[in-house]
């Protein structure tokens, strides 16, 4: 499902501990590291690819965290050119994402990288709030940042994360 400016609807999830810190994941056999993510099934809402996907990729149910809040809006990635693939159609330039901020209730235990046929990941971290901007790959850094400024008042009072607030 590509939209027609070539962008496909996307989820993003943030998900936090108790601590404020940053549940952050590498990609299988890869040093890439990234937030939990994937696509919007035609039948589905936001929310509900969210729980999906959350389930997949790091074997959370719905009842192993709390819902904060979302992006008001799409948040929107363009691919580098060598990862548009010209040649299936329609053409897929990017992304647009719906970003959720999530909360662990359950405990790490649960989270697990290995309940899917085709794991996403082979390993995962609590990382402080602002570390996936260092870390992230460069074309999706953007991104990133505006989730997470726009989801930030939902962890701290003045809707700001300093690196001396969040250890």
């Amino acid at each position: 499902m590509i939209d027609s400016d070539g962008y496909r609807p996307n989820v993003g999830i943030i998900l936090t501990n108790r601590k404020g810190r940053l549940l952050w994941a590498r990609r299988i056999r890869q040093n890439a590291w990234q937030f939990p993510q994937g696509g919007i099934r035609a039948e589905e809402t936001p929310e509900q690819a969210m729980f999906r996907e959350l389930e997949e990729e790091i074997g959370l149910q719905s009842q192993h965290v709390d819902v904060l809040g979302s992006t008001r809006g799409w948040l929107r990635y363009r691919l580098p050119e060598r990862f548009i693939r010209r040649h299936q159609e329609p053409v897929c330039v990017g992304q647009k994402q719906v970003w959720f901020m999530l909360r662990l209730i359950g405990e790490e235990r649960f989270v697990r990288l290995d309940l899917s046929d085709k794991p996403e990941f082979d390993n995962w971290r609590w990382v402080d709030y602002w570390h996936p901007l260092r870390e992230v790959v460069p074309f999706k850094r953007t991104v990133y940042k505006m989730a997470l400024n726009e989801l930030a008042p939902l962890l701290f009072a003045n809707g700001k994360a300093s690196r001396s607030r969040v250890r």
